[in-house]
C-alpha cells in the first residue's frame, strides 16, 4: 500500500508571469536525495522524459491563483505529486442535498449551486514535438512580428496537467479553465487516454504513453484535484505503454497496456501463465487490474498460449514460436454479461514511438479479443478474431478495412449483447451481435466514406487511413458516435482530395433490434459510398465538420452522461445531449492537431451542432484553444489535449 503524503500551501498569488516554469525548488529539496530505479530510468529515457519539479511559482497576470499540492510515494520510494492552480481563488462548490420532502416539492425551475466540469488530460508542447518537416514545410511569408504559435516550438519541457474547464452552460465562466493540476516530477508523459465515462465514486485513471506511468486522480472535490496513486513501469513489468481504462462497479479499473514486457524474454503473469515478449513497446501487451490507489491487483497476458499466424501478426523482432497481434488499445466491459472487449491497434514502438512509417503494414493489427471477467483478478481471453477484409482494394495494403483496430464499444441495455469496433487505418465500423457467444461473428456494417459524402458529395477517395478514433454507443443503444481525424489533401498522392475531419452519429437502432441475426454486411463495393443495403444497416443521423489545418483532427471524444435536476443536483442520464471532442493525436507520429476542444450539442434525431457558447476565454470564438501563451501554472505555452471526461463533484451528484 502506498503511503500518501499531503501538503497544502494555502497560498494565494497575485503576480505577473516571470517566464516558463519548470522547477519547484521547495519540492525538489524534498526529493533530491531519492533515486529512481534503473528500470524507471530506462523506460523514461526511451520516452525522452526527464525529471523536473512541477511549476507552481507563477500566476496569471492580475489574477489570483490558489496553489495546493498533494503527494504520494511511489513504489520506488520517490515522491510524485499534483499541484493545483485554482484561478481566482475558486473553490469547490458546497451543495447540501435537500431532504426527500424538499426535493419532492422543489419547483422545476429551482436553481442549484453545483457545477459540471470537463477534465482534460493534456501534455505540454515543447521542442521535442518539432520535426524537421515542421520547419521545411513552414509557409514562406513576410511577418514583421514573431508569431506566438510558431511552426517550430523551441520551449523546454514543462509539466503535463489536467485542465479543469467549467462545463456548466448557465455559468458566467462557461468554457473557462478554472484549474490546471500539473503532475511531477515526470515530464514528457505524453498524456493519452483516461476511462470513457465518469461515474460517482470513480477515480480518474490517466496514462502516460511515453513514461508508461498511470496516474490515479481524485476528482470528487472538483475543481480541486488530488493524487491518489501512481503506477510506474516497474509495477507493470509484464507490459508497457498504457492506453485506455475501464472502471468497474467497485471503482477499480482495467487498463490496456499496448506494448510488451519491460524486459525482453519470458515473463510470468499473476495467473501463473508465461509468455515470451520482445521488450518495451513491443509484444505482447497485457491487461492490468488496478485498485483505487493505483496498486496493481493483477497482470494478465493479452496473447494466447499458442502462436497466432506469423504472416498476419508479425513482430519486430520476431518472437520465436509465439507470434501475436496482442497489442490491446481500446477497452470496454459489460460486467453484467461477465464479458469485456479489447481491440488490438499496433505494435506501438513501430507506430507510436517512431515518427517514420512502419516497416510492415501488418504491424497495424486486425484483431479483437473478448474476455471472461467473471473473476476480476483472473480475466481470460475466450475469443480472438481476425476481422474480415472489406470490398475496397487499396493501393496501400496498410489501408485495407481491417487495419489498425483502435477502438471498441459495447452496447448498454441488459437485453443487448453486441459490440462495435472501428479501424483507424481501415476507416470502417464492425459489429458483433453477441459477445457472449462461443464463437462471436464480426461483420463490417459501415464505411466512413458514407459519412464523408454528407459533407462532400463529390468525394473521390474513400476512408482508407482516414484516422478513425473514439467510438461510443449512447446509453440507449440508439446512436453510435465516431470521431475521424480525416486525411489532408495530397496524403495518398497528388490527386488525393482528402477526407473530412469530422464527428458523426449513426442511427444503430434497427441493427440492435435485429438481435442475434442481423442482415447488414457491407461486402460489395457500391455499399462503400451508398451505405449498407440491408434494411437493418446503420444510417447516418448527422455529421459535424471540425476543420483543422494541421496534420491532425478530431481523435477523441466523450459523452455528457449527467443531467441537472430541479433540486439543483446532478444525476446520470441515458439521454445524451452533449459531446466533447478534442483535435490531437500524437505529435511525434507525424499526426498532431490544432489542440482545440469543442463542445457539440446533440439534438433530436441525433443532430450534431457546435455549441457556439462554449468559447475560448482568450479568442472569444467557439471551442477552447489549448494553444495559448499563459496558463494558471505559468507561461508554458501550447498544450496538447488528448482525452476528456465530463465530471460532477460528489457534493453535487446523486
Amino acid at each position: 500500500m502506498q503511503h500518501i503524503v499531503h501538503q497544502i500551501d494555502g497560498q494565494t498569488q497575485d503576480s505577473t508571469f516571470r517566464g516558463r516554469q519548470t522547477t519547484d525548488v521547495r519540492t525538489l529539496r524534498r526529493v533530491r536525495s531519492l533515486r529512481p530505479s534503473l528500470l524507471i530510468a530506462l523506460a523514461v529515457a526511451l520516452a525522452g522524459a526527464i525529471l523536473v519539479g512541477a511549476g507552481a511559482g507563477s500566476a496569471q497576470a492580475a489574477t489570483k491563483v490558489q496553489v495546493s499540492r498533494s503527494f504520494v510515494k511511489g513504489s520506488d520510494g520517490q515522491l510524485y505529486w499534483v499541484t493545483n492552480h485554482l484561478v481566482g481563488g475558486v473553490k469547490a462548490p458546497k451543495v447540501k442535498a435537500p431532504s426527500r420532502s424538499a426535493a419532492a416539492t422543489a419547483a422545476p425551475t429551482a436553481a442549484g449551486g453545483g457545477k459540471e466540469y470537463l477534465v482534460v488530460w493534456a501534455g505540454d508542447q515543447n521542442a521535442a514535438d518539432t520535426k524537421g518537416s515542421d520547419i521545411k514545410d513552414a509557409p514562406l511569408a513576410v511577418n514583421p512580428v514573431k508569431t506566438t504559435n510558431e511552426d517550430a516550438v523551441t520551449d523546454p519541457p514543462a509539466p503535463d496537467f489536467l485542465a479543469v474547464i467549467d462545463a456548466t452552460p448557465s455559468s458566467s465562466t462557461y468554457g473557462k479553465v478554472v484549474n490546471t493540476a500539473t503532475v511531477g516530477p515526470l515530464v514528457e508523459n505524453e498524456p493519452h487516454h483516461m476511462q470513457y465515462l465518469y461515474h460517482k465514486g470513480d477515480k480518474i485513471f490517466a496514462g502516460g504513453l511515453f513514461s508508461s506511468a498511470t496516474y490515479v486522480f481524485d476528482v470528487s472535490k472538483l475543481p480541486t484535484v488530488s493524487l491518489s496513486g501512481v503506477s510506474l513501469p516497474t509495477d507493470t513489468r509484464g507490459g508497457s505503454i498504457p492506453d485506455a481504462f475501464w472502471t468497474l462497479p467497485d471503482h477499480t479499473a482495467y487498463a490496456t497496456y499496448m506494448g510488451g514486457p519491460v524486459v525482453p524474454g519470458p515473463y510470468t503473469y499473476s495467473d501463473g501463465e508465461t509468455r515470451i515478449g520482445n521488450g518495451y513497446g513491443g509484444s505482447p501487451g497485457e491487461l492490468v487490474h488496478f485498485d483505487t490507489t493505483g496498486k496493481v491487483l493483477s497482470e494478465t497476458p493479452a496473447a494466447n498460449a499458442t502462436t497466432e499466424d506469423p504472416a498476419t501478426c508479425p513482430n519486430y523482432p520476431p518472437i520465436p514460436g509465439q507470434a501475436t497481434c496482442a497489442n490491446p488499445h481500446g477497452i470496454q466491459a459489460r460486467p453484467d454479461l461477465q464479458r469485456m472487449v479489447t481491440s488490438d491497434y499496433a505494435e506501438p514502438r513501430n507506430i507510436v514511438l517512431d515518427p517514420v512509417k512502419p516497416w510492415d503494414p501488418s504491424t497495424f493489427r486486425p484483431t479483437v479479443r473478448i474476455w471472461d471477467i467473471s473473476k476480476e483478478n483472473a480475466p481470460k481471453v475466450v475469443s480472438d478474431t481476425v476481422l474480415p477484409d472489406g470490398p475496397r482494394v487499396e493501393q496501400n495494403p496498410g489501408h485495407e478495412e481491417e487495419r489498425g483496430i483502435m477502438e471498441a464499444s459495447v452496447t448498454n441495455r441488459p437485453q443487448d449483447k453486441g459490440a462495435f469496433a472501428e479501424s483507424m487505418c481501415g476507416g470502417v465500423i464492425y459489429y458483433s451481435p453477441d459477445i457472449t457467444a462461443a464463437k462471436p461473428v464480426w461483420r463490417e456494417v459501415f464505411d466512413d466514406t458514407a459519412a464523408s459524402k454528407v459533407l462532400n458529395p463529390d468525394i473521390t477517395e474513400g476512408g482508407g487511413c482516414d484516422g478513425g478514433g473514439w467510438v461510443q454507443t449512447d446509453p440507449t443503444d440508439h446512436y453510435l458516435y465516431h470521431a475521424v481525424i480525416g486525411r489532408n489533401p495530397g496524403s495518398l498522392d497528388s490527386s488525393d482530395p482528402g477526407v473530412p475531419k469530422m464527428v458523426y452519429a449513426l442511427d444503430i437502432s434497427k441493427l440492435i433490434a435485429a438481435g442475434e441475426s442481423p442482415a447488414c454486411n457491407v461486402n460489395t463495393i457500391d455499399q462503400v459510398y451508398d451505405g449498407g443495403s440491408a434494411p437493418d444497416c446503420p444510417t447516418v443521423a448527422s455529421v459535424q465538420s471540425l476543420p483543422d489545418g494541421t496534420s491532425g483532427g478530431p481523435h477523441w471524444g466523450t459523452e455528457d452522461n449527467f443531467v441537472k435536476g430541479p433540486d439543483g443536483l446532478y444525476s446520470e442520464t441515458g439521454n445524451i445531449t452533449r459531446l466533447a471532442a478534442s483535435n490531437y493525436f500524437v505529435a511525434r507520429t507525424g499526426v498532431d492537431g490544432n489542440h482545440k476542444l469543442c463542445m457539440l450539442n446533440v439534438g433530436p434525431g441525433g443532430k450534431l451542432s457546435i455549441d457556439r457558447n462554449f468559447r475560448d476565454e482568450n479568442e472569444g470564438t467557439p471551442c477552447v484553444d489549448f494553444n495559448r501563451n499563459s496558463w494558471p501554472q505559468g507561461k508554458n505555452g501550447n498544450a496538447k489535449p488528448h482525452s476528456e471526461l465530463f465530471v460532477v463533484p460528489d457534493a453535487s451528484l446523486k
